[in-house]
């Protein structure tokens, strides 16, 4: 912590220069740097005060008539599981030091086989992580969505922007499973869908790890469809990216200039660019060590039973709810904690190590 408070006074002496605003570009990651070493170590120094201040409480407490007791140590019970409760969560914290667990993340939600059923389940999961999203306070921005023929989506990507988006959301990288009786079925038969739910880093295009010749892009332009007014529906605002040595293609067409559509279209195709070499290097590391922690149509992550019974289980962790609607409604934290716990006990020491830094 001495060295993040030694460079959040750099930073502080570099804003009050007059000269500070020269850079606008510069200036901004300044401020951000600076905004996040805030994040870091207040909850530290606030985690400090409350221990000294229940060291006093105790040590009032010992002064204290033996009748004023209880109601002092109920005070300080109380006062205690709240203090445990955030430590727990700035504990957390700590393990999100990846080297883009401070990054905004790409969600792309795609239908499994099974048509209707799956595209309306892959609708459910989209509105899920919005609303999951929003209660952390991040920002979602669906950049592309392609309805199902009869209800639900074929396909989404969001980006959600917040403070470790990343670091948080890869926890939902996976395939979903959806039991059900079929609102689609005359019968009213029990269905099993499934939907696949992949999460990437968001790369700028800029970025110094990710060095791409433009000549490796091919860039078409079309007419954005649905609302945005005469410009977005007249002009051949929307625009489609394609890598040619990968094939990768991404597009965007939410946006209301074909400027702002490129640039939110590249980022998407760095960014999948950037995975696809991560996972590239995960694979050749698997053949020698034998690991199959791959994505694959059959491995799901977390089952979603609403009939029979009612059960949300992340086969991952372990842990379930039987209160689905919650989860629906965007209450995901207890399996992404759970999975952070599980995937890095191994950091733990590091990682605080890391914040006190």
């Amino acid at each position: 912590m001495p060295n993040a408070q030694r460079r959040l006074g750099e930073i502080n002496a570099l804003m009050a220069a007059e000269s500070f605003w020269n850079n606008r570009e510069q200036a901004q990651k300044l401020i951000d740097e600076a905004n996040s070493i805030r994040s870091r170590i207040e909850p530290l120094l606030k985690a400090e005060r409350q221990v000294e201040d229940f060291e006093v409480m105790v040590e009032l407490g010992e002064a204290e008539p033996e009748a004023a007791q209880p109601q002092l140590r109920q005070e300080l019970e109380r006062d205690l599981t709240g203090f445990f409760k955030d430590l727990e969560a700035l504990e957390l914290r700590a393990f999100l030091n990846g080297p883009h667990d401070q990054r905004n993340c790409i969600v792309s939600i795609n239908a499994g086989a099974g048509g209707t059923e799956s595209c309306d389940w892959a609708g459910m999961l989209l509105r899920m992580y919005q609303r999951w999203a929003e209660t952390r306070g991040w920002r979602v921005e669906v950049e592309d969505v392609l309805p199902g023929e009869a209800a639900g989506i074929k396909s989404a990507t969001l980006i959600i922007s917040g403070e470790k988006a990343y670091g948080y959301t890869k926890a939902e990288r996976g395939v979903h499973r959806l039991v059900r009786i079929s609102p689609f079925d005359a019968n009213k038969r029990r269905h099993t869908s499934f939907a696949s739910v992949d999460v990437i880093a968001e790369i700028e295009e800029n970025d110094a790890d990710l060095a791409i010749p433009p000549n490796e892009f091919q860039i078409d332009t079309f007419r954005s469809g649905g609302k945005g007014g005469q410009n977005v529906n007249k002009v051949e605002t929307a625009v489609r990216i394609t890598h040619l040595p990968t094939g990768l293609v991404v597009a965007s067409q939410s946006q209301r200039s074909q400027h702002q559509n490129r640039a939110a279209a590249m980022k998407l195709l760095l960014s999948r660019i950037y995975a696809q070499r991560l996972d590239a290097q995960k694979a050749e590391m698997e053949r020698f060590y034998g690991e199959k922690g791959s994505i694959s149509w059959g491995n799901q992550i977390r089952s979603y039973v609403f009939q029979p019974y009612r059960m949300v289980k992340d086969l991952r962790t372990g842990v379930e709810t039987s209160n689905v609607q919650a989860v629906m409604d965007g209450d995901l934290d207890p399996f992404i904690t759970a999975w952070l716990r599980a995937g890095c006990p191994n950091k733990r020491m590091q990682g605080i190590r890391d914040e006190e830094d």
